[in-house]
């Protein structure tokens, strides 16, 4: 059975930083391109990060770059989110997840969903 478990949310200022984390199990963890992607009440799920089985290469969207990093480690079966400099437009349930090899933008091709875990950025 497929788990991915997200934790690092909470509640920060404008400016803070926070590193959320996704620990994986039931797969075989580096054939797997991991994303990050989060929902604000009443929008659409979007694209935030992906970073490819290898680690070798990212990818983000415009209005992160810059201020967020994703990471894994395959020895730990994690990847990782580092948002630095939140923004109040940050605030919304951060999912990672994982699809076999291949990274992708768009989230209905990914394989796999962790639960979720609420950024609140206050201003």
């Amino acid at each position: 059975q497929v788990q991915l478990v997200e934790s690092g949310g909470g509640l920060v200022q404008a400016g803070d930083s926070l590193k959320l984390s996704c620990a994986a199990s039931g797969l075989s963890f580096s054939s797997y391109a991991l994303g990050w992607f989060r929902q604000a009440p009443g929008k659409e799920r979007e694209f935030v990060a992906a970073i490819s089985w290898s680690g070798g290469s990212t990818y983000y969207a415009d209005s992160v770059k810059a201020r967020f990093t994703i990471s894994r480690d395959n020895a730990k079966n994690t990847v990782y989110l580092q948002m630095n400099s939140l923004k109040p437009e940050d605030t919304a349930v951060y999912y990672c997840a994982a699809r076999y090899r291949v990274r992708s933008l768009d989230a209905h091709e990914y394989d796999y969903w962790g639960q979720g875990t609420q950024v609140t950025v206050s201003s």
